[in-house]
This record gives C-alpha cells, sequence and structure tokens, in this order.
C-alpha cells in the first residue's frame, strides 16, 4: 500500500520540486553570485550580498514592512469576523453573500488599484465630494502614504481572512452558544469565551493568508504609496528591474522567505504548545 502511495504521490513530487525548489535553488546561486558593472550576476562567489541584509536601512525597510504586514491583518481580522460571522448565520442567503465577498476576484487586481487610485487622488471622489459639501477647503492627502497602502492591502486581501473564518463558523454547534445563554452569559461573553476560541483554527488560517502576502506585496505599495513609502516587496523589485543587483534581490528575496518560515515555525511551536 506505501508503494502504490508513492507512485501516485510521484507526480506531485515532481512537480513541486520543478516549480518550487529549482527556482529556489537558482535564487540561491544568485544570491552567491556578484553584481556586474552592468547589472546581471556573476562569479566569484561572494557572502557580501547577506552581509548587506544586515544594513540598519534595509532592517528599518523590513521592520516597517513586517508594522504595515500586522496592521494590515489585524483590521482584516477585525472587519472579517463579523462579516463571517453574518454569513454563517445568514441562512439560505449565505451563499449569495459568499459570492459578494469573492466578486472582486472576477477583476483585474491591477485595475482595482487603479480605481483606488482614481478615489483617493487630491481631484479625486472622495476629495471632491467633501470640497463640494464645503466639508474641506483643500484637498486631503489621502494617496501616497501609508494609510492608502494599508487600505489597499485590506481591500484587496479581506477576502482571505473571511473565507477561513466563514469555514469555521459555519460548523459551530448552535446548541453551544444556546448553552451559554442558559448559563446566564451575554453575548460579548459568548463571543470572547466561546466562539473565538471555536474559531482559532479560521482566525490563524485567515492571518496567514492574509499576513504572507501583505509583507511581500509591491504593487500596491508602489501605486498606492508612491516613492514616500518603500516596503520589501517594492525594495526587491526595485532591486531585479531599476537597480539591476539580481543578486542583492535574491538575497532579499531569501531573508524575507526566511523571515515568514520563522513566523510560521514560531506559530506551530506556539500551537502545539497549547498557547494559542
Amino acid at each position: 500500500m506505501n508503494r502504490v502511495r508513492a507512485w501516485c504521490l510521484a507526480p506531485t513530487a515532481g512537480v513541486l520540486a520543478t516549480l518550487f525548489l529549482i527556482p529556489l535553488a537558482i535564487l540561491l546561486g544568485y544570491a552567491l553570485l556578484t553584481r556586474g558593472a552592468y547589472g546581471g550576476a556573476f562569479p566569484p562567489w561572494t557572502f557580501e550580498n547577506w552581509q548587506r541584509l544586515a544594513d540598519p536601512l534595509y532592517l528599518g525597510i523590513l521592520g516597517r514592512s513586517v508594522a504595515v504586514a500586522l496592521v494590515s491583518t489585524a483590521i482584516c481580522l477585525v472587519l472579517g469576523f463579523p462579516l463571517a460571522l453574518f454569513i454563517a448565520r445568514a441562512g439560505r442567503r449565505k451563499h449569495l453573500y459568499l459570492y459578494l465577498v469573492i466578486l472582486p476576484f472576477w477583476t483585474s487586481f491591477l485595475v482595482r488599484t487603479y480605481a483606488w487610485m482614481f478615489l483617493l487622488r487630491d481631484t479625486g471622489l472622495i476629495n471632491e465630494a467633501l470640497l463640494a459639501l464645503g466639508l474641506i477647503e483643500e484637498p486631503l492627502p489621502l494617496l501616497y502614504n501609508y494609510g492608502a497602502v494599508i487600505l489597499g492591502l485590506v481591500y484587496g486581501y479581506l477576502p482571505f481572512m473571511v473565507l477561513p473564518l466563514y469555514a469555521t463558523l459555519e460548523r459551530l454547534d448552535p446548541a453551544l452558544l444556546e448553552a451559554a445563554a442558559d448559563l446566564g452569559a451575554r453575548p460579548w461573553q459568548t463571543l470572547r469565551r466561546v466562539v473565538a476560541p471555536l474559531s482559532m483554527p479560521g482566525i490563524r488560517a485567515g492571518s496567514l493568508l492574509v499576513f504572507i502576502p501583505c509583507l511581500g506585496a509591491y504593487l500596491t505599495p508602489d501605486l498606492l504609496g508612491g516613492g514616500k513609502t518603500i516596503l520589501v516587496g517594492t525594495l526587491i523589485q526595485n532591486q531585479f528591474t531599476n537597480a539591476r543587483d539580481w543578486p542583492f534581490g535574491a538575497a532579499l528575496s531569501l531573508g524575507v522567505m526566511a523571515v515568514v518560515m520563522a513566523l510560521l515555525m514560531g506559530l506551530i511551536r506556539r500551537q502545539d504548545e497549547g498557547v494559542l
């Protein structure tokens, strides 16, 4: 039986090795090479690219990227939990609400990001409406800042938080809520002591699905943040395009991957210890 299972898994293992391990090995090779005079990656082998990661400038960019990803994930959780709970209790209309959640995926992410630019710019709909109502005297700086970046990230990745939470909350036994009410628990106490602990698998899955792409995002920070917000995803993209420093860009990519893996391992360890 084990031999049959191995033969059945062999094609999948081959595809994963081709699409993941081989590109990762190529990236590691680039990270150990030297930038050429006109860009690219050439011998000799060196660890200078890894040493540059300890530069306070790049550590500060990585710290800001982690902070922006954490804030975006927290906002997605605050907004997504009540929405997922509402959908789970919506009865026959839950499928309609789920379609509405995934509806933005039917259009290009780039188009949706440009739409936010048109809304947030100085001559955009929001500022024009506030000026017409007399609430402000000059346009508000809504674009090209960290607030706009976080707004774009939350809008783009909120469904990734809602769907795992919905999958968990839908399986929640209503009898547990009735039992908590019979024992005198108020709605807030029931939410905090019954619903939230039982929905932790969905919270963990949704947080990971949001945090990881937010940490490496470059399109949203580049368009909504402009040149005023440099995050690690934008920095990596610039190394491979404008700076043509492929070795350092590869080292940055692997460094971010190492940070994500460390966070994942820490989360798994805390989960095994029963802390989360």
